[in-house]
C-alpha cells in the first residue's frame, strides 16, 4: 500500500513538471534560484521544488510613449508622442538583468528623446522626421541590448508645437503657395510670349520666302517678256521706233503734272522728226500745185504721185494756157 502511494506522488510530480512551450515562448529555469538558461519550445520537464521556470514571449511588441514635452535648440516648446517596435532575442537576459522591461523602455525612451530633439532646430524637427527615427531607434537599441531586446522601429506620431508657432506656420505656407502661383503665373506668361515670338517668327519666314519666291517669279516673268519685246523690237524698222516715241510722249503730255521729258536718243529722234516734215512739206507743195492747175485749166486731172514732176506740154498750135479756155468755149 506505501509502495503504491510513492509510485502515485511520483507520478504525480513528474506530471506537474512536464511544461509545453509554444514557439514564440521561452521559459527561463532557475534550478535551486541559479538560471540554468531557457528551454523550449516543445515538452519541457521542469522537476518540482527544485527547478522554477519563467515564460518569456518571443513575439515583437510595441510600446506608446504618451506626450513628451521637448525644447528644441531654437528654445521652441513641442509634445512628441511616438511608438517603439521591440522583441527579445535573448530570454535570460531579458528575466535576469531587468525587472520590468517596458517600463524601463519607457523611461529610457522619454530621456533619449529630448536628447536627441534639444539638438535640432523647430525646421529640422518637423522636416527630419525619417532621420529622427533611425537616431532614436539606434539610441535605444544601444541601451536595451543589455536587457536582452532588440528596438526594431521607432515612429514619430504627431508633432505639435506651440499656437503662435502653428499661426507663423500657417502664415508661411500660405506665403510660399502665393509665391509659386506667382512664379508659375510667370512662368506661364513667359512660355505664351515664347511661343507668340516664336510663331511670329515662323510667320515672318514664311512670308519672306513667299515674297522671294514671288519675286523670282516675277523676275523670271518680266526676264521673258523683255526677251520677247526684244525679239520683236529687233523686227521693227526706225518708222515704226519713232511712232511709237512720238505715242509715249503723248501719253506723258497728257498727264496733269508739268513734266519735261528728254529721251536719251534725241538727237536720233530729231533727225527723223525733220525728215519726216521734210517728207510732209513736200507732199503740201504737190497738192497746191495741182490744185492751181485745175482751176487754171478748167478740168479735172489726177495729181501725179510725184510732187516735182512738171504738167504735160501743150502744142504748139493750142494757145497759152490762159486762152485754152476762151477757144474750148
Amino acid at each position: 500500500m506505501a509502495t503504491w502511494i510513492v509510485i502515485l506522488v511520483i507520478v504525480v510530480l513528474v506530471i506537474s513538471g512536464i511544461r509545453v512551450v509554444p514557439e514564440y515562448n521561452r521559459i527561463v529555469v532557475f534550478r535551486l534560484g541559479k538560471c540554468v538558461g531557457a528551454r523550449g519550445p516543445g515538452v519541457q520537464v521542469v522537476l518540482p521544488f527544485i527547478e522554477r521556470g519563467v515564460y518569456v514571449d518571443l513575439r515583437e511588441g510595441f510600446l506608446q510613449i504618451p506626450s513628451q514635452k521637448c525644447i528644441t535648440r531654437d528654445n521652441a516648446s513641442i509634445d512628441v508622442d511616438f511608438l517603439i517596435y521591440s522583441k527579445v532575442i535573448d530570454p535570460a537576459m531579458a528575466v535576469v538583468q531587468v525587472v520590468n522591461r517596458e517600463g524601463a523602455t519607457q523611461g529610457i525612451a522619454t530621456t533619449v528623446v529630448r536628447a536627441v530633439l534639444g539638438d535640432l532646430t523647430l525646421d529640422d524637427v518637423l522636416s527630419k522626421r525619417e532621420s529622427i527615427n533611425i537616431q532614436l531607434r539606434q539610441e535605444l537599441d544601444a541601451v536595451t541590448e543589455r536587457w536582452g531586446m532588440k528596438v526594431t522601429n521607432v515612429e514619430i506620431r504627431e508633432i505639435v508645437p506651440p499656437p503662435m508657432v502653428q499661426e507663423a506656420m500657417n502664415r508661411q505656407m500660405s506665403a510660399e503657395r502665393d509665391r509659386r502661383a506667382k512664379v508659375t503665373e510667370a512662368e506661364g506668361r513667359k512660355q505664351s510670349v515664347v511661343l507668340v515670338a516664336e510663331g511670329e517668327r515662323q510667320s515672318r519666314v514664311l512670308r519672306a520666302e513667299g515674297e522671294r519666291e514671288s519675286i523670282r517669279l516675277q523676275a523670271e516673268g518680266t526676264a521673258n517678256a523683255l526677251t520677247l519685246v526684244s525679239e520683236s523690237a529687233a523686227t521693227i524698222d526706225a518708222r515704226t521706233m519713232a511712232l511709237q516715241q512720238f505715242e509715249a510722249l503723248k501719253a506723258l503730255g497728257a498727264s496733269p503734272t508739268t513734266r519735261v521729258v528728254l529721251p536719251v536718243d534725241l538727237l536720233p529722234m530729231a533727225k527723223h522728226i525733220g525728215e519726216y516734215a521734210e517728207l510732209a512739206l513736200a507732199a503740201s507743195q504737190g497738192q497746191s500745185v495741182t490744185a492751181t492747175t485745175v482751176v487754171s485749166t478748167g478740168r479735172s486731172t489726177t495729181p501725179s504721185p510725184v510732187a516735182d514732176t512738171p504738167p504735160p506740154a501743150e502744142a504748139p498750135n493750142a494757145g497759152s494756157s490762159e486762152t485754152g479756155p476762151e477757144s474750148a468755149t
